[in-house]
């Protein structure tokens, strides 16, 4: 078994020094996976709340017992993102969402009403060069997933963000050198519990996804 710490997902070990503010509020858009189970484990004392589409999700009671409150809505649709407050939260995190629908960029600049000011925003997608790496069970192609609508483009999203009002303080490669030294652990954990290794397994050391964190003026 894979140690706690190991499996600490690289959106909260990059968002760490946020994070461990306590009291923070922090908004997942797309948090199903468990998300708020895995999140209040390492980060006890924040606020999370959580938005997907079905909350039935990948969620189960110990998930919905970990948020303060959940907002079951169709990203795709902004209008319904209406229900979540506007100027509150400390930290919105969108890993993996804005992929999987045609208007990342509407949704995102509904999402950026809700932040604080002062508040941060991490986002993570596919990059372009995921489009190039061989097929994969498990996701290391962007094709590989069925449910992928659009690819984005990192410079276009930065400047959409700074347009919108935010300033932009790191961008680039997800590249999580903890999990790339240890590939061979997460490899062998991989095929251990699925008898496979999974591509997502490969994803910092093939440089699937990219990220950006930016901050409300």
């Amino acid at each position: 078994m894979i140690p706690n710490y190991f499996k600490k997902p690289v959106r909260l070990d990059t968002l760490h020094r946020w994070l461990r503010q306590p009291g923070i509020k922090v908004l997942d858009v797309g948090c199903g996976n468990h998300s708020a189970t895995k999140t209040k484990s390492y980060y006890p004392e924040c606020l999370y709340y959580g938005v997907d589409k079905n909350l039935r999700y990948n969620n189960d009671a110990r998930d919905l017992a970990c948020m303060e409150a959940f907002y079951e809505v169709d990203l795709s649709q902004c209008g319904t993102l209406a229900v979540i407050p506007d100027d509150y939260f400390d930290c919105v995190i969108v890993s993996h969402v804005i992929e999987h629908i045609e208007n990342g960029e509407d949704m995102l600049g509904e999402i950026i009403k809700k932040m604080a000011p002062g508040g941060i925003l991490y986002v993570e997608f596919p990059s372009e060069k995921s489009t190039m790496l061989p097929s994969m069970k498990g996701t290391l192609n962007f094709y590989d997933d069925p449910s992928h609508v659009k690819l984005y483009n990192l410079k276009k999203l930065n400047l959409f963000l700074t347009e919108s009002g935010l300033s932009i303080i790191k961008s680039g490669i997800r590249r999580s050198f903890k999990r790339i030294l240890l590939l061979p652990l997460y490899a062998g954990a991989s095929f251990f519990a699925q008898g496979f290794i999974s591509g997502h397994v490969l994803w910092d050391i093939a440089g699937f996804a990219c990220y950006c964190i930016a901050q409300k003026k």
